[in-house]
């Protein structure tokens, strides 16, 4: 397996499912009151330029109910701020730490920690791909759906970092995805051909979201303006009025499909508050289970 996780592509099929039933399994031991202590004497570094309350406080309840430790690093905190080359943070942090949790702006961040240090990195998020978060997704589909090879996955909304890792994840795993995301607002091309090149299954990019969703198991949503693009907020607001996940687009879906949004939710933009709080949306599942996730992908990559 991979030393660093920093997107999707970089594992096979086999060890990304790897990570999805070990996390259904610590998921199982928690509820039965398993105590874990696989990580005690370890220690990672959450290192924060972007900040989160989810993903923030799932990677360090993972940690702490492996029995380990974190230290928490906001922006500020860090040289990121003062522009310290990246491979000397690398190289001083994995003298620190028996692991790096990065939530940053760009790839190229994650890339050179990568590069340059000693101990595991882990993307948190960055502009151009979520990882953990698809993960923990997948997870949530399985337990919700069953075998995600049999499932036809539908993004709406905007080619953001999610759907990014989304087109990977369809690619590796074999599962048939469509988004529907405005003109001039698609995945990155490039991670989008890569993907194509090695899909088992149709990986389709549509304008309509009505087309999108009525053979569609899983409906995904997301914020249509992510955290650095405020300024193009009331843009966007106009752009994707057609794209938000209501009633009337769900009327147009099988009866069985069910809702994932990875929180937070604007609601009454991209998704409406009566789809949210439906028994058709499990948002909050995917919630949680963003920490057992982030219990096995920690497990498997900083434990002994």
């Amino acid at each position: 397996m991979q030393t660093h996780l920093k997107s999707l592509h970089d594992f096979t099929k086999e060890e990304l499912v790897t990570f999805i039933t070990r996390a259904i399994t610590l998921k199982t031991e928690r509820q039965q009151g398993v105590v874990h202590q696989q990580l005690s004497g370890k220690t990672i570094g959450l290192i924060f330029e972007k900040p989160s309350t989810r993903t923030r406080v799932s990677f360090e309840a993972a940690m702490y109910g492996l029995g380990g430790q974190v230290i928490f690093l906001s922006g500020r905190d860090t040289q990121l701020a003062r522009s310290e080359p990246l491979k000397d943070m690398a190289r001083v942090m994995a003298r620190y730490v028996d692991g790096m949790v990065v939530r940053t702006f760009g790839q190229n961040v994650v890339e050179e920690l990568a590069t340059y240090s000693d101990v595991p990195v882990i993307n948190a998020l960055t502009d151009l791909h979520h990882p953990c978060q698809i993960l923990s997704d997948i997870m949530t589909v399985i337990e919700k759906k069953g075998a995600i090879e049999d499932l036809k996955i539908a993004w709406v909304g905007d080619g953001n970092n999610m759907a990014n890792s989304w087109i990977q994840a369809a690619s590796r795993l074999g599962f048939e995805l469509i988004l529907a995301c405005p003109e001039g607002y698609d995945p990155n091309p490039e991670i989008l051909t890569t993907a194509l090149a090695h899909a088992s299954k149709p990986i389709t990019l549509l304008r309509d979201p009505v087309e999108a969703v009525k053979e569609a198991d899983v409906i995904n949503v997301d914020v249509w303006a992510s955290m650095g693009q405020e300024s193009e907020q009331d843009k966007r607001l106009a752009v994707f009025q057609s794209y938000q996940v209501n009633d009337q687009l769900l009327a147009r879906a099988p009866e069985t499909a069910i809702v994932l949004h990875c929180l937070p939710a604007h609601r009454g933009e991209e998704i409406t508050d009566e789809v949210l709080e439906s028994p058709r949306c499990v948002a909050f599942d995917q919630a949680e289970n963003k920490m057992h996730m982030h219990k096995a992908i920690l497990e498997q990559l900083i434990g002994d």
